[in-house]
């Protein structure tokens, strides 16, 4: 059986969108996943130290047969491949993958929180969840529609779509 999940995107290092593109193919590719959309890209400011680059971001919908913890760890892996490295919390990175929403599953253990705690604060990655589907609503009801009206602005803007592929 599969699953609707939604991954957030970001990095601010090392050519962020060519980071973002990347990680887009490699999620595609991941076993018995489809990548079902993928949202435009968004510069916004950095969330905590703000001695860093702008971060540009995204999301994806996936429709996957890997359970949570899984798909993590696959995620985990992506991020490895693209030099991620854990210095800083909130710091700079090449690529921050979060399983954001899986599903109808509500998880918290000492790896997963999903739906992602941060979600309802981050307008980075509200608006493009709202661009895969505007009718997306958390396990509770809450629509995401809902959480963007709420959100505080980051200096989110659209960055124009790529031109590699």
């Amino acid at each position: 059986m599969k699953t609707d999940a939604f991954i957030g995107l970001g990095s601010n290092l090392k050519e962020p969108a060519v980071q973002l593109a990347r990680a887009v193919a490699e999620l595609a590719g991941l076993p018995d996943t489809t990548l079902v959309a993928q949202s435009p890209f968004y510069c916004s400011s950095p969330v905590g130290p703000q001695d860093q680059p702008d971060f540009i971001n995204g999301a994806v919908w996936l429709s996957t047969g890997l359970e949570p913890h899984t798909l993590l760890d696959q995620l985990q892996a992506i991020e490895q491949e693209h030099g991620r490295e854990r210095i800083r919390h909130w710091g700079p990175r090449t690529l921050d993958l979060d399983l954001l929403i899986y599903g109808s599953r509500v998880l918290n253990d000492e790896r997963l929180t999903v739906p992602h705690r941060e979600l309802p604060q981050r307008d980075f990655v509200l608006q493009p969840l709202l661009d895969l589907d505007p009718e997306l609503t958390l396990p509770d009801g809450t629509t995401i529609s809902a959480l963007r009206a709420q959100c505080a602005d980051n200096r989110l803007r659209q960055l124009p779509p790529p031109d590699y592929p």
